[in-house]
């Protein structure tokens, strides 16, 4: 018998926006969870310096239960080395947290967890959470990197909103809700916040949740990284859907951070939903349209300089 799969969350941030801070409150938190925790050498700051040694792979089991992996390597030798001590007894965890390095891509990080079978089977990619330094966010934001973090996230925790007034945090949100309409956006306080925004998330799951934040103001693209949303109330064509998606894959694949859809077909009760992280996506039906229902299609695709007009005209000539 297969094993439950472990939920996994993939801490996200540029330098210094609040990680590892988060990581500790995580830890030491009385909240009776069996948290492992795969931290990497190039963290600004470690969770515990004594954690630290030159052996590739550490493992040490914290006094509440928690269990941290400093990695001196690749992530699927720490993920596969985590579930061979779980599977003997040696450790126990039943939830995991990656901590990305400042200057990482968390696409690489959330790959992992599609390519390899195994770590398919035993893992579950729940989501993706960013912190973003509000104090420092405009500097930050000129890094494509810092953007592609923003991009990917399934939630957004802004951190050091106590260093800005009012009129900077709204125009703060405003741009990541340009960078990415689907993701909620949250305030972390010195590293504190309800578990409930850390986990459980589900942004990896294939359903038609589909909650796109609002624009509430108006100003020029000043990103490379945006999300770009289409809506049609026309039902689409199945094939000429399947073309249309194939040659945005082909050509920009890349370049599509994170993409959902809930699908109006034409002659089909039910809903199609899909979702992926660049290439490697993921589809299949959902429920059917009620009744009284509007049966209205919504793509979100969140990307690196998209080439808007030729997309929403592939996406035009897909209705039925």
């Amino acid at each position: 018998m297969t094993p439950t799969p472990i939920p996994v969350t993939v801490l996200s941030g540029f330098l210094g926006a609040g990680k590892t801070t988060l990581l500790r409150y995580l830890l030491q938190a009385e909240h009776g969870l069996k948290i492992a925790v795969i931290e990497n050498e190039f963290a600004e700051t470690g969770i515990d310096s004594q954690l630290l040694g030159e052996a590739p792979v550490q493992v040490v089991t914290l006094a509440n239960g928690c269990v941290c992996c400093s990695i001196h390597g690749d992530l699927e030798r720490a993920l596969f080395l985590l579930l061979e001590r779980l599977d003997s007894g040696a450790i126990q965890f039943d939830r995991l947290v990656i901590e990305c390095t400042g200057l990482a891509d968390p696409a690489p990080v959330a790959q992992t967890f599609f390519v390899d079978e195994q770590l398919r089977e035993r893992y579950l990619l729940d989501g993706i959470i960013t912190l973003v330094d509000a104090a420092h966010a405009e500097q930050h934001l000129l890094h494509p990197i810092a953007q592609a973090q923003v991009g990917f996230a399934d939630r957004l925790l802004v951190s050091k909103t106590d260093l800005v007034d009012a009129a900077q945090l709204e125009a703060l949100t405003q741009r990541l809700t340009r960078i990415n309409r689907r993701a909620p956006i949250a305030v972390v306080r010195q590293g504190r916040i309800e578990l409930a925004e850390l986990l459980d998330i589900r942004g990896f799951n294939l359903n038609a949740q589909l909650n796109l934040r609002p624009l509430t103001a108006v100003a020029p693209a000043v990103d490379r990284i945006a999300s770009l949303v289409l809506r049609s109330e026309k039902a689409l064509d199945l094939d000429r859907l399947s073309d249309f998606m194939n040659g945005l894959l082909e050509n920009h694949g890349q370049s599509l951070l994170r993409y959902k859809g809930v699908l109006c077909i034409a002659n089909e009760p039910r809903r199609l939903v899909f979702q992926g992280v660049l290439k490697l996506y993921g589809f299949d039906w959902d429920s059917d349209w009620a009744v009284d229902e509007p049966r209205e299609s919504v793509l979100v695709f969140i990307g690196d300089q998209l080439p808007e007009a030729a997309i929403r005209a592939g996406f035009a000539a897909a209705h039925a």
